[in-house]
């Protein structure tokens, strides 16, 4: 399995982080992608996936709850010299020398996106951030990690302008409704991240999923430490829980558990170019 989304270089993993890690891997996750989500916290995220590297694998962005946390501008400029310099691939803007071995490259924009759920008086501010670093993942050739949360026309509207180019990527932590699935499947070399809410009694997810969303489309996420699944709701989320969301993914579809530990990891591989996978066909 892969855990296309855990943040896990987050204070909930400070004291226990190696325990994490066993516990994912027993519980048959391969790999572990880690957003970024602001400045400041980004050399600490490298350093949590330089500890572990060919398991834990770094993304780096600038999240739109935190646009105003940090001077923006600033922000961006900052991060992409970062990322630029942890190209593992030939670009004229490249580092030079090439980076060390035991530096993880930066696997995917993310997390960004729109987020219009608590406060939208920075709605301005958010289109800019994210339509920055879309033009990053265009650049240079990377997936985005993208985060909608009450802003589903304003993320389609957005997207529409790029439809065209070579953007691919995760929706990430997909909860809306079928139409909102059959809008966003629209863009072909996109997947959409399905986690815990899968699980939750209440939730409609699994309808939504079962009418609309191929499995095909779908790659693994806990978004740890937020969101835990069934049965450990309530507790601080961690990547051993992903076999959670794919064994309720099994029931959904009616198929056995490893046909969706192999599919969704083949669609992770689709999107995810810069990691080595065990099988991509």
């Amino acid at each position: 399995m892969i855990d296309t989304h855990s943040h896990l270089d987050g204070e909930e993993f400070a004291e226990d982080l190696e325990d994490v890690l066993q516990r994912a891997q027993d519980a048959g996750v391969d790999k572990i992608f880690v957003p970024g989500i602001c400045l400041k916290d980004t050399p600490h995220l490298l350093e949590v996936c330089n500890a572990h590297p060919g398991y834990l694998y770094p993304m780096i962005g600038l999240h739109p709850e935190n646009i105003m946390d940090e001077d923006y501008h600033h922000a961006l400029a900052e991060l992409e010299k970062i990322l630029v310099q942890r190209l593992d691939s030939p670009h004229p803007q490249a580092a030079t020398p090439p980076l060390p071995s035991s530096a993880s490259p930066i696997i995917a924009i993310g997390e960004v996106g729109l987020d219009l759920y608590w406060d939208a008086t920075h709605r301005q501010e958010q289109l800019e951030v994210f339509e920055q670093q879309i033009r990053w993942a265009e650049k240079y050739d990377l997936p985005l990690m993208i985060h909608s949360r009450n802003a589903h026309a304003e993320l389609m509207e957005t997207m529409e302008r790029h439809r065209g180019s070579n953007l691919s990527g995760v929706f990430h932590c997909f909860t809306g409704t079928e139409e909102e699935a059959r809008d966003l499947l629209t863009f072909p070399n996109f997947m959409l991240g399905i986690g815990g809410v899968l699980t939750f009694k209440k939730s409609t997810l699994p309808e939504v999923v079962k009418n609309a969303i191929p499995l095909s489309r779908i790659v693994l996420e806990t978004d740890s430490p937020y969101m835990a699944p069934v049965p450990n709701r309530g507790k601080r989320n961690e990547s051993a829980y992903v076999k959670s969301v794919a064994e309720k993914l099994a029931e959904v579809f009616e198929v056995d558990f490893d046909e969706i530990v192999l599919q969704t990891t083949k669609n992770a591989g689709k999107v995810f170019k810069k990691v080595t996978f065990f099988n991509k066909n």
